[in-house]
């Protein structure tokens, strides 16, 4: 069954601009956890809304995935995945994953599941917040490594435009 639009507006707008504010904040501060934090109400209301079976695993799997950062930030885990699986990346759901630290894969991962949640949805509002979902993830993975925000922006933007059927 469908979930209510009746608040979702305003819903959506208003973890647009926490979101919004989180990010100004984490980039001033060069903080990714300020980021995550804000992103947790977004990623939550993603879990609410979804509806459909491979929708709703992926918004949960963002759930588990975005509370791994958090303790990975907070701990400064410091592990390279690339390294102990002997391979630069995998393919998650069709989309290239390069495998490094643990603190960039998770953001990572977090951009490739809205990717997927906004290609697979029908829903305005579930789409927009895998919009949020993915330019938060973004804004983190900039936080953490300028030059690896620029793989994951071309990424964005190709899957993007494909979607657009540019």
């Amino acid at each position: 069954m469908a979930k209510s639009t009746t608040n979702a507006t305003p819903i959506c707008l208003g973890l647009s601009i926490l979101l919004l504010i989180g990010i100004i904040i984490g980039l001033v501060k060069l903080s990714p956890l300020v980021i995550i934090i804000f992103l947790l109400p977004t990623v939550i209301y993603e879990v609410y809304r979804t509806e459909g079976e491979s929708t709703k695993m992926a918004s949960w799997g963002l759930l588990g995935v975005i509370l791994a950062e958090i303790v990975a930030v907070i701990f400064n885990l410091n592990f390279n995945l690339a390294s102990f699986l002997g391979t630069s990346g995998r393919y998650i759901g069709g989309y290239y994953l390069p495998l490094g630290e643990i603190k960039m894969i998770f953001p990572g991962l977090m951009a490739i599941l809205a990717i997927i949640l906004f290609t697979r949805t029908n829903g305005f509002y579930t789409r927009w917040l895998a919009v949020l979902i993915f330019i938060g993830s973004l804004a983190t993975v900039y936080t953490l490594d300028a030059a690896i925000f620029q793989q994951f922006l071309k990424l964005g933007i190709n899957q993007g435009l494909n979607q657009l059927n540019f």
